[in-house]
């Protein structure tokens, strides 16, 4: 089955690069901050581990997902169902704790519901193209593992 960008994803995508690229650029008052560091990191690793488990050339920025791929379920998928997402959010979390600003800490905060729904739009686009994603879903954790 092949899916469709659709207008709502492309405006959910340019959203989010929007607000990463408002939230990448560094000020004057940039700093390391341990408690920055400890977010950023592991928001680095688990975004090149997740990758790694789907294959490089198979992650996607948009929320519909490739044609006849299989449903990925090792590595950081075994526990969450968007760990790109996920590992996003940790390190613009941790950018935002060494580079902070209002404003940026605004951007952040308008990453999360962008991230929200690309996620609820991919998972009902996941539901229809594999029969076994709801099983998938009952076993697994939307972003945080135990929380969410």
């Amino acid at each position: 089955m092949i899916m469709m960008t659709t207008f709502s994803s492309r405006v959910l995508v340019a959203t989010q690069l929007g607000l990463l690229v408002a939230l990448a650029i560094p000020g004057a008052d940039l700093h390391f901050s341990p408690l920055g560091a400890g977010f950023l990191l592991p928001g680095v690793a688990l975004g090149f581990w997740a990758a790694a488990m789907i294959g490089i050339r198979r992650v996607r920025i948009m929320p519909e997902p490739g044609a006849n791929l299989p449903l990925v379920r090792r590595g950081p998928y075994r526990w969450i169902r968007h760990p790109m997402y996920t590992a996003v959010t940790l390190a613009t979390l941790g950018w935002l704790l060494c580079n902070f600003s209002w404003p940026r800490l605004a951007c952040w905060l308008a990453l999360l519901p962008v991230l929200i729904l690309k996620a609820a739009r991919e998972e009902r686009l996941l539901a229809a193209q594999h029969p076994d994603y709801r099983a998938y879903q009952a076993t697994s954790w939307r972003f945080i593992p135990w929380v969410w």
